[in-house]
């Protein structure tokens, strides 16, 4: 059977490669260690102790979950989530 034309790149041929002629490249993440054990329930916590906040403020007319500084308890609702998001995005 008639054999096919060679690849050419930037005018050179490259050659035909083997499987047993290459090697296996390590994994991007082989050196990256992973989270410890204790990272995805702080994460899940840290999500759900916002969203209750959230929910408690808006339930309760802007009176709790802490009286008297208002619109603020939504901002401390959110550094929840937004802390709970900051640890998924370095989870592993």
């Amino acid at each position: 059977m008639p054999e096919s034309r060679k690849r050419k790149i930037d005018g050179k041929q490259v050659k035909h490669v083997h499987e047993k002629d290459t090697e296996i490249a390590p994994h991007w993440t082989d050196g990256i260690k992973p989270t410890p054990s204790w990272w995805a329930p702080v994460f899940v916590a840290l999500g759900l102790i916002g969203l209750v906040w959230l929910m408690v403020y808006y339930l309760s007319g802007a009176r709790y979950p802490v009286p008297g500084i208002g619109n603020w308890n939504m901002a401390i609702a959110l550094g929840f989530m937004m802390a709970g998001f900051m640890m998924v995005l370095r989870w592993r």
